[in-house]
């Protein structure tokens, strides 16, 4: 995946540069605007990278998790990029659209599917990554709202003689804002809620209790934890009440039923249960931080 993020790195260096003397030469407000999209993309890149390398660094005492956390908060900075950048654009887009200025056709065709090609090729290559990685998904959605945006200057550029030629080029600018807001306010929510300990979003809790009590009917859980450290990395953490005949080897070997159990059905790659015989008073399956503190 390394490889594949340079290769589309070097790939969005040469389409930034070729729009961005393309639309000054031409006039075309959407192929700067897209230029601009591609500049941003390829500081999304180079900061994905970047945190996939920290990401992979042992724990430390210092940050026993490890450094996976990295490459969430370098999604939330391309999220945040993305949704700047279209701010930008989108004002940019208005102000063209109350002002019409015509652009030269040719040129601005000709780039602009060049970018397509070349965006199309940066979307291929980022197009097999991890549900849970949040920092490729980011990088790849900088992509493929790349292609689409280039698709709408490739249009724009179609009609730029046409009678609503000179409303076009805006007006495709402001098409990739709208697509660019939806996917970057979405991306900013999603990695909030990681860093905030949010349980998956595609996880229920009542769901995943349910499915312990079937496979393990001696065991039931409650003070349940269940938050994502990192793309892929999701951790739980629950009281076990467990029945008094069991001694502590049999108490190990359930939990490591448990545990295989919960990797294998719900994606943890992380689970420390803490065993109950007479219970600590609590049944619920959530508690807040002043119950876990009480004696």
């Amino acid at each position: 995946m390394d490889r594949r993020l340079w290769a589309s790195a070097a790939l969005n260096v040469v389409i930034t540069l070729a729009e961005l003397v393309g639309g000054l030469l031409s006039g075309s407000l959407a192929l700067l605007s897209d230029a601009a999209h591609n500049f941003s993309d390829v500081a999304a890149v180079a900061l994905a990278l970047w945190a996939r390398r920290l990401s992979r660094r042992p724990p430390t005492p210092h940050h026993t998790y490890g450094f996976k956390r990295a490459e969430v908060l370098a999604a939330l900075a391309n999220a945040v990029l993305l949704i700047g950048v279209s701010v930008v654009i989108a004002r940019e887009a208005l102000e063209r659209l109350l002002y019409p200025t015509p652009v030269q056709q040719g040129l601005m065709l000709a780039v602009a599917l060049v970018a397509l090609a070349a965006n199309v090729g940066s979307v291929l290559l980022l197009r097999r990554h991890e549900k849970d990685d949040v920092n490729v998904r980011s990088a790849f959605l900088h992509m493929a709202q790349d292609a689409l945006a280039s698709l709408a200057v490739v249009a724009a550029a179609l009609l730029a003689h046409t009678p609503v030629g000179l409303y076009v080029d805006p007006a495709a600018a402001l098409i990739v804002v709208f697509a660019v807001l939806r996917s970057g306010l979405s991306l900013v929510w999603e990695t909030l809620s990681t860093l905030l300990e949010g349980a998956p979003p595609d996880v229920s809790l009542e769901a995943l209790l349910d499915d312990v009590t079937t496979a393990f009917p001696g065991a039931t859980l409650h003070h349940l934890h269940f938050w994502q450290n990192g793309p892929g990395q999701r951790l739980l953490t629950a009281h076990v009440v467990v029945s008094e005949a069991l001694d502590g080897r049999a108490i190990e070997c359930l939990f490591a039923e448990i545990k295989v159990f919960l990797h294998d059905r719900w994606g943890v790659a992380h689970a420390t249960l803490e065993p109950e015989v007479t219970g600590c008073g609590e049944t619920k399956i959530l508690a807040s931080w002043d119950e876990e503190r009480s004696p």
